[in-house]
């Protein structure tokens, strides 16, 4: 069966096969012999997800190519029609070794068998949380990242181009040395290679002209925090970059940024195919906030939290050593709190954490607060910068460049709401916002960097366009753009993460509502609430 669903710009094609129906559901089969079952592969029959086993020595099983559905397939873009293919340059060493990548090679997306819909985690489970609570469906495969042996571009001919976009994010720098390196790699000429300044107003900006990038020029740009480009927020003109695109013979555009960031790739291939102008734009997901779709994680947001962990440690010695001190750090996160619940969990010092998913009411979080203090003599708040808003704000506050909402200060709302409310209580406050951006990447993020770098360029020689390079379910994949784009990834506050976290420090829902106390006779106002043993129902512990 077929079932077309409209979202935005997409027409989404889902092809509903027995491994959706039987999610839910419990799978039986007679019990014949057991040469003659089929294996079984996340609690689904192995024919059913479009793999075939054959059975080695040993008793192991591998998998092979077998035939899929386009339908099952999350397509990306391609320019294939519009080009030459011929052999990889990396086939005389067999890509070093390792072997190449086939286009057929296709990641399951769908890695959970729920038990029922009652399970944590499986209000969408088939598709893509949206914003307004609605699930949109999505193909069971995804195409696996990596070299071709065959490409589709010249490389002595290949121009390229290298942009970064929005905010500051750790491994920026990364991203590029790894794209400049592998494009040489490929055999593309050092002066065919540019860097676009200060985000996608570079390509026409008369005072910054684009830069030549080189394996010498990049050699040690991870080192450094930031981008060596330069970037900006929003105010691009689509016509005037396609033009410039095409008078520059451009055939290859890497853009690096966010959700606004992608957006304007997306629109930019668009714009292309609407000029006729033949070029490969491949995106790279960065996102501080970790709040791209699909994706396991954003490069940076690692490092980030890492960073973000020494304020908090800042914030417990500075509480713990005040009589009566409070510690308050607001961390970013505009519309996800992943840096605030990550780090609030790692660090271990942390009292209650507050994200934007999660609805509070201040004064619960108050009375909460005050009887942490005379349990402990101290108390440690991390608040996502984005969260309380419904308390801070009043009437619209407008948009930046990249249209997101300006958000008011809700820290410094909260320490001036506390000084007022609690007596005698040594407060500091901690904003570190910019701090935790502005680094170098550890370790795991650099390694990531340079696969997402070397990935985005084998996209590109292969043919494909209007596509991202992003990591799912362990392994490396091609994603189109207008999927990841629908919304941000937002923390589920149903969700296992949220609930660990809770668990883990004890945290109730500050939810002042008589209705929420009814069960507990004890509480006959807010501030009477025997928040630890609340705390620990609401965790199901």
């Amino acid at each position: 069966m077929i079932v077309s669903q409209k979202c935005g710009s997409l027409q989404h094609r889902v092809y509903l096969r027995r491994v959706d129906r039987a999610c839910c559901l419990r799978l039986t089969r007679p019990r014949t012999g057991r040469q003659s079952r089929a294996p079984i592969v996340n609690g689904v029959p192995a024919q059913s997800q479009g793999l075939l086993f054959q059975g080695g020595e040993g008793g192991d099983v591998a998998p092979f190519s077998a035939p899929v559905d386009d339908e099952d397939i999350l397509q990306v873009g391609s320019l294939r029609d519009r080009l030459k293919v011929r052999e990889s340059p990396f086939t005389k060493t067999n890509n070093s070794g390792g072997g190449f990548v086939g286009d057929m090679d296709l990641l399951f997306m769908r890695t959970t068998r729920y038990e029922s819909e009652a399970s944590s985690g499986s209000s969408c489970w088939n598709g893509l949380q949206m914003a307004d609570g609605t699930c949109m469906p999505l193909p069971l495969w995804a195409i696996r990242s990596g070299p071709r042996r065959k490409i589709y571009y010249d490389p002595k001919e290949v121009t390229a181009a290298v942009v970064t976009c929005g905010g500051l994010c750790p491994g920026l720098n990364d991203v590029i040395q790894n794209i400049v390196f592998t494009l040489e790699d490929y055999g593309v000429p050092p002066d065919q290679i540019f860097g676009i300044r200060y985000g996608l107003r570079g390509f026409y900006d008369r005072e910054f002209k684009p830069i030549n990038l080189n394996k010498r020029v990049v050699q040690n740009i991870h080192l450094q925090g930031g981008t060596m480009l330069g970037t900006s927020r929003g105010g691009a003109d689509l016509k005037e970059i396609v033009r410039r695109i095409d008078l520059w013979g451009l055939t290859h555009l890497y853009v690096v940024g966010g959700n606004g960031g992608n957006a304007a790739a997306n629109a930019i291939n668009q714009e292309l195919q609407n000029a006729d102008v033949v070029c490969s734009v491949i995106g790279v997901p960065k996102s501080i906030d970790n709040d791209i779709l699909l994706i396991d994680k954003c490069f940076g947001f690692e490092s980030a939290v890492e960073e973000a962990q020494r304020a908090l440690l800042a914030g417990y010695v500075e509480a713990a050593s005040a009589r009566s001190g409070l510690g308050l750090i607001k961390l970013m996160g505009r519309q996800s709190g992943y840096i605030a619940m990550q780090a609030s969990m790692a660090s271990g010092v942390v009292d209650v954490c507050l994200i934007p998913e999660v609805k509070f009411e201040l004064a619960a979080l108050t009375a909460y607060v005050r009887q942490v203090m005379k349990r402990k003599g101290h108390c440690v708040v991390c608040i996502a910068e984005g969260a309380g808003q419904d308390i801070v704000q009043h009437g619209h506050a407008g948009t930046d460049k990249s249209g997101n909402p300006i958000l008011k200060d809700i820290g410094t709302h909260l320490r001036d709401s506390f000084k007022e409310s609690m007596e005698d209580i040594d407060i500091k406050y901690i904003d570190p916002t910019y701090m935790i951006r502005a680094i170098p990447t550890t370790t795991n993020d650099r390694i990531y960097c340079k696969v997402l770098g070397q990935g985005a360029v084998h996209g590109a020689f292969a043919g494909f366009t209007g596509c991202t390079v992003g990591l799912v379910n362990t392994h490396y994949v091609y994603l189109p753009i207008p999927v990841i784009i629908q919304a941000a990834r937002t923390v589920d506050p149903k969700g296992r993460s949220w609930n660990r976290l809770k668990t883990a420090i004890n945290q109730p829902d500050f939810v002042d509502d008589p209705a929420t106390y009814d069960q507990d006779t004890s509480a006959q106002v807010v501030h009477e609430v025997d928040y630890g043993t609340r705390a620990t129902a609401v965790a199901g512990g």
